[in-house]
């Protein structure tokens, strides 16, 4: 197929460049960033191509009535919004952009770090208070500490990045062998338990990896530690994490991601009455809470946009 023969369907605004260098390549670009699921699903069959973020999620019933669908490209890291198997099954190629963001949660990772070791949500907001405490906010240095990180792709691999400035040591775990690189030591997943300071998780959504972080897994660690997680809510079971926390078993939590996010990670399902796990997490000292921006920069939203409209051309010249 030529270019100008591909109709592509824009399900979410992005940034411009998207659109734009799609439209010099000259595919067809249309939008509907307002249409149900079910309105969508009713003239999908009349598109090549969908580029989404995370409005709905693409099932069987809509994979089903794309049939003329080649691709799905979604302008973020992961694809659990996807039924990827069935979409693979139809043929239908998957397009994600964990370069475009890799680099600010990276950054966005190591900065809530340094903020929870040091106390500096917690001291600044007492000085705003006029209480003026230096012994009470004493903070920690990462030089000597050991950091683990589970899962070792683009966001681990940009993290450890990060650390090569300080005075650590970097391990990292994965479900795939051979990914340690010069800022990190590929190792089991016992001996990252054992002796580790830090814990930073880098994972998707998955079955398997779904309530992953729950009070088995925490109290396997040797040591007390801190754990700051940019990856996904659903990962950790917050009702344990709470437990640690309050056990001083974690030190303190950094959280990007909550349990009780959306699917869509644009609202919280909390309504009314929040669970008393998420109420702690509110008054928490030792907590730091960011509504999913880790990979949510000025830089990424056109990083995130450029990687897509790369791999959607690289693609569509093997049509």
């Amino acid at each position: 197929m030529k270019n100008q023969d591909i109709k592509i369907l824009h399900i979410d605004n992005n940034h411009p460049l998207l659109w734009e260098q799609l439209e010099q390549t000259g595919f067809q670009n249309e939008a509907d960033f307002t249409s149900s699921k079910a309105e969508i699903e009713e003239k999908i069959n009349e598109y090549h191509g969908i580029v989404i973020r995370s409005r709905f999620k693409i099932d069987k019933t809509f994979i089903d009535k794309a049939v003329n669908l080649k691709f799905i490209a979604r302008v973020g890291a992961g694809l659990e919004s996807i039924d990827c198997e069935y979409a693979e099954a139809k043929n239908i190629h998957l397009i994600a952009a964990p370069e475009g963001n890799r680099n600010a949660v990276g950054e966005h990772a190591l900065g809530m770090l340094l903020s929870l070791m040091n106390k500096l949500n917690r001291a600044d907001k007492l000085v705003r208070e006029g209480k003026w405490i230096r012994e009470g906010n004493r903070g920690y240095e990462l030089e000597g500490k050991t950091i683990g990180i589970i899962g070792y792709g683009n966001m681990g691999k940009s993290f450890a990045k990060k650390l090569k400035g300080f005075d650590v040591k970097v391990l990292c775990y994965d479900i795939q062998d051979n990914v340690s690189d010069e800022n990190a030591k590929q190792v089991s997943l016992t001996e990252l338990q054992q002796k580790s300071d830090v814990l930073s998780l880098h994972i998707p959504w998955t079955p398997e990896t779904d309530k992953m972080i729950n009070s088995e897994f925490i109290n396997q660690f040797a040591k007390s530690f801190w754990f700051i997680n940019t990856s996904r809510g659903k990962n950790v079971v917050t009702d344990d994490l709470v437990d640690a926390l309050q056990s001083g078993k974690v030190l303190g939590a950094g959280l990007d991601v909550l349990e009780y996010e959306k699917l869509s990670f644009e609202n919280l399902f909390i309504d009314t009455e929040k669970p008393k796990a998420f109420e702690y997490l509110l008054q928490a000292e030792n907590v730091l809470l960011t509504p999913h921006i880790a990979g949510w920069t000025f830089e990424s939203h056109e990083k995130l946009a450029q990687t897509i409209v790369d791999k959607i051309i690289s693609f569509s010249n093997k049509l």
